[in-house]
């Protein structure tokens, strides 16, 4: 990441959840969120996403969230990002 790191502590020292990006070419951010599996379904994502969106937009750059699993596209939406496209990975031997 090229960004500062936006977290969710549970009270303690844990990080439940964390959100930035990396500055990628033509002035594009491209965010990265990530929710510990038991810390999942409280809004922690959108918080932190929300954060590091913003912080994106501030520094005038175009956020993308590249969101393939079904609660990280609604986490995306729920943040107004719109979908443009699809993406497809190929494994090769």
């Amino acid at each position: 990441m090229t960004s500062p790191v936006f977290v969710v502590r549970d009270g303690g020292a844990r990080v439940v959840a964390a959100a930035g990006y990396a500055h990628w070419p033509r002035d594009t951010a491209h965010l990265c969120v990530l929710t510990a599996p038991d810390a999942r379904g409280r809004g922690l994502a959108r918080q932190v996403a929300s954060e590091a969106t913003a912080h994106a937009l501030a520094a005038g750059l175009l956020p993308q969230w590249r969101a393939r699993p079904a609660a990280s596209r609604r986490v995306a939406a729920a943040l107004g990002y719109r979908e443009l496209g699809a993406q497809l990975s190929v494994r090769l031997r």
